[in-house]
């Protein structure tokens, strides 16, 4: 059984113009550990797609199963409890809050787990230590660079120790140097296991990724796979 499988999945929107389909009958397979690339043009489908696995928002139509788990099928307490163990999320917007510490931000998914608070703060060195970034933990987001601010918000992501990890343009903001060394981090956290699924629009990424889904109108326009080097 594929680690994520996705059956007829579909999400319409309603609009002045009539119903907007956004994602239109998507059929997928992904195997656990594989890197996953996303890509098309604006309006695609693309950040819909990713939020759907992410169980942010429920589709129209269709099922999602992570590790065997209907996802939609699962009442909201339990959506939540499923995407704090399963997902790390990454968003090109880094979503850090800017009032607390580099630290503070990554031990944030930690805040419902029953660890010590002391151990909670041992995991967020470790992860910030894993991205480069453990001397910069006392550091507020507005004194971080754009890409120390990305690397804050991928430790943020790793620091419950998900299998899954979502990503919606991470890079898209970022130069060109700094995008390649998170991109660099990305391949070897998929390396070490991970399963990466990442929506991009930057065609150099593609050769990071096992598998490179192209969508367009909400559907699956084509699909190419790593070749061997």
């Amino acid at each position: 059984m594929a680690f994520i499988e996705i059956n007829g999945l579909s999400k319409h929107y309603p609009s002045r113009a009539g119903v907007v389909a956004a994602l239109d009958g998507i059929d997928l397979s992904i195997d656990e550990g594989t890197f996953l690339g996303v890509m098309g043009p604006s309006g695609s489908g693309k950040s819909t797609f990713l939020s759907l696995i992410g169980g942010l928002c429920h589709p129209t139509a269709g099922t999602i199963r992570v590790d065997g788990i209907d996802i939609f099928r699962l009442p909201a307490e339990q959506l939540a409890d499923f995407r704090r163990e399963y997902l790390g999320f990454v968003f090109q917007s880094f979503n850090l809050v800017p009032y607390l510490t580099a630290l503070e931000n990554v031990m944030l998914p930690l805040t419902v787990k029953k660890l010590a608070n002391a151990e909670k703060r041992e995991r967020a060195y470790q992860v910030l230590e894993r991205v480069g970034l453990k001397a910069r933990a006392g550091h507020l987001p507005g004194e971080l660079s754009g890409g120390e601010q990305e690397r804050v918000a991928i430790a943020r992501a790793l620091v419950n120790r998900p299998p899954l990890i979502l990503a919606d343009e991470p890079t898209g903001s970022l130069d060109t140097a700094t995008a390649a060394s998170i991109m660099d981090l990305f391949a070897e956290l998929n390396g070490e296991g991970q399963t990466i699924v990442m929506v991009t629009h930057n065609p150099e990424t593609r050769g990071n990724f096992h598998r490179t889904l192209l969508l367009r109108d909400g559907r699956v326009a084509g699909e190419s796979l790593a070749t061997a080097a």
